[in-house]
């Protein structure tokens, strides 16, 4: 027996959304894709890249978002496969996508795809990804909604701008297909996909001609991507799909399996693919990711990230990455043109991406350790966390002393192993070899002063030589 998949709408909270579309008279199905119209402005952007398909049947992409969202909205949503316990910034492009959709209006859903990734989605990869093990992806899609959640989170509390959003929701494809059953659902679901049609994917064609070849698991992963766009149809109303540019040969799959089923039009829209300088795109895969998780990647190396943009990736970062009005972004890159040694649009970059990932105590973070680093700043310093200091010089040992009487800057550098028994490490204080908290010091006999050597917090950060530190954590002072 087919598994009971093929339901009628259910309506719940989302219910003007179909009665857009189902029930809109012809004479009102006029376009509005002005200047001014939500699509356009993110197409001039550059955060959306392509609409499929170019037009519907009943009714139009611009249309559905431009036409009054506070009794229609739509319902948008886009996947996020658990490959791994966190994010990285080459997810930032789809989430802001789903932001600005949100701002307007519009509700967002984020699926995690925790039912997915143990498939391994082959677009725009060379050969099969390693196969993950149940417990672990189950693992990575709690940490993943998580993550998704405090970005929205911190986009609600941050970035508010007076207009009425839509909600934004996280949900998890495992929801339902831990209640199919293989033969039910393929006898349900398989018939309505071609074959021709399924190996003509671009994805589908460059792994076959590959050495490797493509497994079934990985060719499935489509006719799956197509059913959770059906399901969200049904379930939410959800007609529009969002994705990176290499997902369109999987929106083109859903679009085709709901046409089929339903007759009504739905839609995808795809954004850009960032890429490293060497035109990587930027993932795990390729071993170049920048995460959003501060375990992985610290606010202050995701600062640093965004500050290093050169000034031809810029302004279409600030586009990209922003919420940022275009006539402001045009103004930053005109003070830019006068002062460009102020490096002014790429520290705004990275404020306000850096500030949306790990709220305003993340950007404090990493402009604490940005003065620490960079500008020998004491008082940063002083008020720097163990966590923050870690963060900053990850290669440096960490070690916790009580601080007896009488001890001395030489004492203090063999207990952190910091320089070599005997004359020889003698020599390299007194040659100005050694400094604490960015003060050098050249007499091994001077004794540890609190409030020069040992900071406000008790930490004292020892650099011997021109890169190797120390962090010495004093307890009980």
């Amino acid at each position: 027996m087919a598994a009971p998949i093929f339901r009628s709408f259910s309506w719940g909270r989302w219910s003007g959304t179909l009665k857009l579309s189902v029930f809109l008279p012809l004479g009102l199905r006029k376009a509005h894709s002005g200047p001014q119209g939500l699509l356009a402005a993110q197409k001039a952007r550059g955060l959306f890249k392509d609409f499929f398909p170019e037009t519907g049947t009943k009714i139009e992409l611009p249309e559905l978002f431009d036409r009054g969202t506070a009794s229609f909205p739509q319902t948008i949503y886009c996947g996020f496969d658990p490959t791994a316990d966190s994010l990285h910034v080459g997810h930032l492009l789809a989430l802001l996508g789903l932001f600005h959709l949100q701002r307007a209006g519009h509700n967002v859903i984020a699926l995690v795809g925790g039912a997915t990734a143990r498939l391994g989605d082959p677009s725009g990869r060379t050969k099969e990804r390693e196969a993950l093990e149940t417990e672990r992806v189950r693992a990575n899609a709690r940490a993943l909604r998580l993550g998704l959640e405090a970005l929205a989170a911190n986009h609600q509390q941050l970035f508010t701008d007076g207009r009425s959003w839509g909600s934004f929701t996280v949900l998890d494809n495992s929801a339902w297909y831990q209640k199919q059953h293989l033969v039910d659902f393929l006898a349900a679901v398989g018939g309505h996909f071609r074959m021709g049609t399924l190996l003509s994917r671009q994805s589908v064609q460059l792994r076959l001609k590959s050495a490797e070849g493509m497994s079934l698991a990985e060719f499935f992963y489509q006719v799956l991507q197509a059913y959770d766009f059906y399901y969200l149809f049904q379930r939410y109303g959800c007609r529009v799909q969002l994705g990176g540019s290499d997902q369109l040969g999987n929106i083109m799959s859903g679009y085709e399996f709901i046409n089929k089923l339903t007759g009504e039009d739905v839609f995808g829209i795809t954004v850009p693919l960032i890429t490293s300088t060497t035109g990587a795109k930027l993932g795990k895969s390729a071993g170049n990711a920048v995460w959003l998780n501060r375990d992985k990647t610290s606010p202050f190396e995701l600062y640093q990230f965004f500050v290093r943009q050169p000034d031809d990736s810029v302004e279409r970062y600030l586009k990209l990455f922003t919420f940022l009005p275009l006539p402001e972004i045009d103004h930053i890159m005109q003070l830019h043109v006068k002062e460009p040694e102020r490096r002014g649009p790429q520290k705004r970059l990275a404020a306000e991406v850096t500030k949306l990932v790990h709220g305003r105590e993340g950007l404090d973070s990493a402009k604490r350790c940005t003065q620490a680093l960079y500008h020998s700043s004491i008082d940063a310093l002083e008020v720097m966390s163990d966590q923050e200091l870690k963060e900053l010089f990850k290669e440096a040992p960490f070690s916790e002393f009580f601080l007896d009487p009488g001890t001395s800057v030489l004492d203090t550098c063999r207990k952190a192993n910091a320089i070599p028994d005997g004359p020889r490490g003698y020599r390299m204080i007194t040659e100005g070899g050694v400094s604490i908290n960015h003060r050098q010091v050249t007499n091994p006999e001077s004794i540890l002063v609190v409030g020069q050597h040992i900071l406000k917090n008790g930490l004292s950060l020892l650099k011997i030589g021109k890169r190797n530190f120390y962090i010495i954590k004093w307890l009980q002072l």
